[in-house]
């Protein structure tokens, strides 16, 4: 963007900020399955979907399942084959089979390292396995 050629200072200002924002934001395309579940699940259903992490920790996106009633899903803080670990997002649902982030969710810095180093997941609920029955960890 050539500033010399911006009618306003403020909007050029904006729209750079949009870009190095936008250029900085993980977008991680997720799988989810009942064999990523701790313990596995033996389950027909699976889910897919997007999660975008911006550089102030700000998160969106959606989960879309299918072969599954879920109950509830959220973003959770443990490793890679570890157990639940806390509830970090609850997932709001926008839609049938779709879970969304909610307006003005975000990540602590403590968790923006936690996706760093791949200890954040997004797992599904339903009535058969509460604990959960199809996960996914999220790769930056």
């Amino acid at each position: 963007m050539n500033l010399r050629f911006c009618h306003s200072r403020f909007l050029c200002g904006i729209s750079l900020a949009l870009v190095f924002l936008g250029a900085n934001a993980q977008s991680m395309k997720i799988s989810l399955s009942g064999a990523q579940e701790v313990p596995p699940v033996t389950t027909n259903a699976s889910g897919s979907g997007t999660i975008t992490v911006a550089p102030d920790g700000s998160v969106s996106g959606s989960v879309t399942t299918s072969g599954v009633e879920a109950t509830m899903a959220h973003i959770h803080e443990a490793a890679p084959g570890q157990q639940n670990g806390p509830v970090i997002i609850g997932l709001t649902k926008t839609a049938d089979n779709v879970w969304s982030t909610p307006a003005g969710a975000k990540l602590t810095e403590t968790q923006m390292q936690s996706l760093k180093n791949g200890s954040l997941y997004v797992n599904v609920h339903s009535a058969t396995n509460k604990s959960g029955e199809i996960r996914a960890q999220l790769k930056p």
